[in-house]
């Protein structure tokens, strides 16, 4: 894998998160999902051909934009850890969220849950979350762990390397009838 290849998929990354950002209207101590197969960006089929240096680019391009707006990151593992998520501990005592005992590998939760759990200061897996938004690069089927309403997001990178990345935001439910009125 080349230099260029890494430069190239954590400029994609990072320019995918500043736009998702953007359009979520994110705010300190929210929760933002990234579901990752590196290999997907890689061109393989998920789950085949992890790569920890492609998490690696990845997550550079997202987790710094993250941590400068005070957004908890939460790195949804693979299906071998039925896509349980990392995150800070800080993060899953403020949600309420009870930590379970298993740490991700890049064969087992993923190189991008791998990534998460090697960076963050201290990291826990959880069971379930209610992200306020979230990116899935590569068809990993992050939309269990949003909020109720996801909002499909466009982004002018719909590729992060070879993978597809398809973007939510999510929203609170409109309630009442003819009579309610809406923000």
């Amino acid at each position: 894998m080349t230099q260029a290849l890494l430069t190239d998929i954590e400029q994609q990354a990072r320019q995918a998160a500043s736009e998702l950002l953007d359009a979520a209207g994110l705010q300190p101590g929210d929760l933002f999902v990234v579901g990752c197969s590196s290999s997907e960006i890689l061109g393989g089929r998920i789950g085949h051909a992890s790569s920890l240096e492609a998490a690696q680019a990845a997550f550079r391009g997202i987790y710094p934009l993250l941590r400068e707006r005070g957004i908890f990151l939460a790195a949804q593992c693979c299906e071998h850890l039925n896509r349980a998520l990392i995150l800070e501990r800080s993060c899953a005592r403020q949600y309420g969220y009870d930590p379970v005992c298993v740490r991700p590998q890049p064969k087992a939760g993923g190189s991008f849950a791998t990534t998460a759990w090697n960076t963050f200061q201290e990291p826990v897996a959880v069971e379930h979350i209610r992200a306020h938004a979230g990116m899935d690069i590569g068809g990993t089927l992050i939309g269990m762990h949003l909020r109720d309403v996801a909002v499909p997001v466009r982004l002018s990178p719909d590729h992060i390397g070879e993978a597809i990345l398809l973007c939510a935001r999510t929203r609170p439910k409109y309630i009442g009838g003819s009579r309610a009125h809406y923000e």
